[in-house]
Parts: structure tokens; sequence; C-alpha cells
């Protein structure tokens, strides 16, 4: 067995901070593989060129390449079915597919504006001037209007995360008494905001914030161990 994964980083390699990039992190956690790190910048496409891929993560089991962290889950599943389940059968993967685009859409979505201009603070000067040209075209503004009602937007972010919360009145985790990757999917974007911005994403008294601490201390502390905000 030998895996590798292309991680996305700014100035300190040990700091990865993609939200995708730490589902398959915690998927690789769960599966109780390890892999070896090879850090990323955005400025780095040619390094990821051979592999088919412009984005990470990707991962490399021998002479495969697995791109895209929904993918890089279910190959995860299908190839080393003696590990532990990421989805628990057919049906926890089918539901979490509906929670990869939940995640992509309500939690990478709505995080994204409240912490846009904290990420190139992160970036070396080339990749965060990439960075910031590429976002303000999509964005159509500085990175610093477009956070600048932060203080506001968060509440409605706040709101829109009741779902989850209903969820975790009555279990601990979005997968039941134990976490899956459902769980590892809106952990991400949550890990991805602690790693980049000091920004207060979630009360204390939020159910939704005790289920986040419960997976920063994860896997022996996975995520708590990695560099980031205390917030």
């Amino acid at each position: 067995m030998s895996l590798k994964l292309f991680e996305l980083v700014g100035t300190d390699a040990g700091r990865p901070f993609s939200p995708f990039c730490w589902r398959t992190r915690m998927a690789l956690a769960h599966k109780r593989l390890s892999a070896e790190t090879i850090p990323w910048r955005f400025t780095e496409k040619s390094a990821l060129a051979p592999h088919g891929s412009e984005k990470v993560p990707v991962l490399l089991d021998g002479d495969r390449t697995i791109v895209d962290s929904w993918v890089i889950a279910g190959y995860l599943e299908d190839t080393y079915p003696d590990r532990p389940s990421l989805f628990g059968g057919a049906g926890g993967h089918a539901m979490a597919r509906f929670m990869n685009a939940w995640g992509d859409i309500a939690i990478v979505g709505g995080i994204f504006p409240l912490i846009i201009a904290d990420i190139p603070k992160n970036l070396a000067p080339e990749d965060a001037a990439y960075f910031r040209t590429s976002r303000e075209a999509r964005f159509g503004k500085r990175l610093e209007e477009v956070m600048a009602p932060r203080d506001q937007a968060v509440i409605g972010f706040r709101k829109s995360l009741e779902p989850l919360r209903q969820t975790l009145k009555a279990q601990p985790f979005i997968g039941g008494h134990a976490p899956d990757y459902a769980d590892y999917i809106v952990f991400g974007g949550f890990q991805w905001a602690r790693v980049v911005s000091p920004f207060k994403l979630l009360e204390e008294t939020d159910s939704v914030y005790a289920w986040r601490e419960r997976l920063l201390d994860a896997f022996d502390g996975l995520a708590r161990k990695s560099p980031g905000f205390a917030v």
C-alpha cells in the first residue's frame, strides 16, 4: 500500500486548508489508512497536470490516480472494504451524496463570503495574487467588499444550519452514534474556516459548535492538532 495525497497549503506546508482535502483527510483516518501528504499551492498547476487534474485533493494509490473528494471517498470504500465503512451501506452512500451537494452549497458556499479576504493572508505573494484576481473576477468586486457585511451575514449562515441542529438533538453525529462520511463532508468546511480565519462562525452554546468540537477531537485530535485559530 502506497497512498499519497496532494493537499492545498499556503506559506505553511503543515497547514492544509482546503475543505475538500479535509474531507479526504478525515475519510482516510476513518478507514485507518495513512497517506504521504504532498503540499500543493494554487500556482503549482504543473504538479497536478500529469495526474489529469487542476485542483486538489488528488489521491495516488500506487499507479492509480483518484481525483475529487467525493470520488476518493467512494474509491476508498470500494477498494478497502475490510476497513471501517464510510457510509454503512448503499443507503448511507446515497444519503451522503445529498450531503455532499448540501455541503458544497450551504456550508462551503455559505462560509466563503465570510472568510474570503482572510485567505490571502495565509498565502505566498504569487498565490495571493492568483487567488485575489480569480475570486474578484468571480464576485465582481474586491474581496474586502465581499466580506465587509460578515458580522450581519453570519447570522443568516447560522440560521441555515437549523436542519443540522435538529439532527443533533437526536444523535451526536450526522452518521448517528458515530461519525461517518456525511459528517466529514460538513466538517471540512468548518475546519477550512478554522485554519484560515479568526472569524467566529459559531456560538459556543450552539449544538453545531459541540458537534464540531467532537470532530476536532476525533482520530486522536487529527484536526485539532492541525494549526488553526481558536474560534
